[in-house]
């Protein structure tokens, strides 16, 4: 198993104003009070409530039970660049993750891996762990080019002395309902291992690997019970505090005996 606790981070994408941001940290608060020690929940809502978030969170005293993220962050560290955030600023609310590289703001913002780079770099300047997300489109997949395609986003997208945490989102997935095998899901782990090794050129890899693309509680326990996967990245049903959580007890390994079920089962 691994050391390190199961990450769940939760991103919210552009939804939640000042009430029902307010109400859904306070229902993941009280929901996740039960939660043991080796699931380590990242609440990543957008920009204009993580200060609000982060207050809560504090006034709760949750200690670092609950972690809050950001969304994105500019390359700079500050100046002309109107409508952006920096990672200093993100940091300055209260913020110690940030999801970087999404497929949607690659594919709508035409983000490349060059650029996300600079932002894992200003990220990591400022005292936050990035979340490098990669993955593959249904084309790409389907010409046998997904192998090439994740080394070619690690390789451009990530610092050679990264420390964050790498998630795997195949475009296909997200949103959609469909999911790989567990088979699809665990030789891509691997390969994925494998290269996270050869760009950071050491053996000692502490970065975990997480999934994300439709999870739901349903499909949890049988993808988190792969034993070289770090945890989720949750879109739509962190959105759900009740979904939420349940997704954070199938990471944990009290939870551990559920038999699998749905497209992850042996």
């Amino acid at each position: 198993m691994n050391e390190s606790p199961k990450l769940i981070i939760g991103n919210w994408k552009m939804n939640g104003l000042r009430g029902s941001a307010h109400q859904l940290t306070c229902d993941v608060v009280r929901r996740a009070r039960s939660l043991p020690s080796d699931v380590q929940l990242v609440v990543c809502p957008p920009f204009t409530q993580i200060e609000r978030t982060s207050r809560i969170l504090r006034t709760r005293n949750v200690g670092d039970a609950i972690l809050v993220g950001g969304q994105d962050c500019h390359m700079s560290y500050n100046g002309a660049h109107t409508g952006d955030i920096s990672a200093e600023m993100l940091a300055d609310l209260g913020a110690r993750y940030v999801i970087l590289g999404h497929s949607e703001r690659r594919q709508a913002h035409g983000e490349t891996d060059a650029l996300i780079r600079l932002k894992v770099r200003a990220a990591m300047d400022a005292g936050l762990r990035p979340v490098v997300c990669i993955g593959e489109t249904m084309h790409e997949r389907q010409e046998g080019r997904a192998a090439s395609v994740l080394a070619s986003q690690i390789d451009g997208s990530l610092t050679s002395d990264f420390e964050g945490v790498l998630a795997y989102e195949p475009i296909w997935a997200i949103g959609s309902g469909v999911t790989p095998s567990r088979d699809e899901l665990e030789r891509t782990l691997y390969l994925l291992s494998g290269l996270l090794r050869s760009r950071l050129k050491k053996d000692d890899i502490r970065v975990p690997i997480l999934y994300g693309g439709s999870v739901t509680p349903d499909q949890a326990h049988a993808i988190l019970s792969i034993r070289s996967i770090g945890g989720v990245l949750v879109g739509n049903a962190s959105l759900d505090a009740s979904r939420f959580t349940q997704i954070a007890e199938a990471a944990s390994t009290q939870f551990s005996s559920q038999p699998l079920s749905g497209p992850y089962s042996s």
